[in-house]
């Protein structure tokens, strides 16, 4: 079969996702983590990224986190992902960007809420992978 070097990986569908797809989706997931868990409070297992503190600047942080997150989505409707799952990702953006706008308890909830991590995730699950999957590639 001409071509079959490029695929990198079998999902749980039996479908397969293409070298490019697996580093895209590679690149999206480094991404979450620096928007959601870069950085550790030390002596404490609490993470946060650059999501917490953009949020910190009104209006502003709180969108620059939200389009992140949407370019994540449309990463995913790309890969093929169905539109239930797209659904419950953009309820996660929009969940981050609405309760992350809330002055001072939305910077808490940032901390904690990590919407980037938990959509990046529904991708993985519905493709069978783990983030050492993406690691290998």
């Amino acid at each position: 079969m001409a071509g079959a070097e490029t695929f990198e990986g079998r999902t749980s569908r039996g479908a397969m996702l293409d070298a490019q797809a697996t580093r895209r989706l590679a690149k999206l997931a480094r991404v979450a983590r620096l928007m959601d868990t870069a950085l550790r409070i030390p002596g404490t297992s609490i993470r946060f990224g650059a999501d917490s503190i953009l949020g910190l600047v009104p209006g502003v942080g709180d969108a620059a986190g939200a389009l992140v997150g949407l370019a994540i989505l449309h990463e995913a409707r790309k890969l093929g992902l169905p539109g239930d799952k797209q659904v419950q990702m953009l309820g996660n953006v929009a969940t981050d960007a609405v309760l992350g706008s809330v002055p001072v308890l939305g910077d808490l909830f940032d901390v904690y809420f990590k919407s980037h991590r938990r959509n990046i995730q529904i991708i993985l699950d519905h493709f069978g992978l783990t983030h050492e999957d993406l690691n290998r590639g």
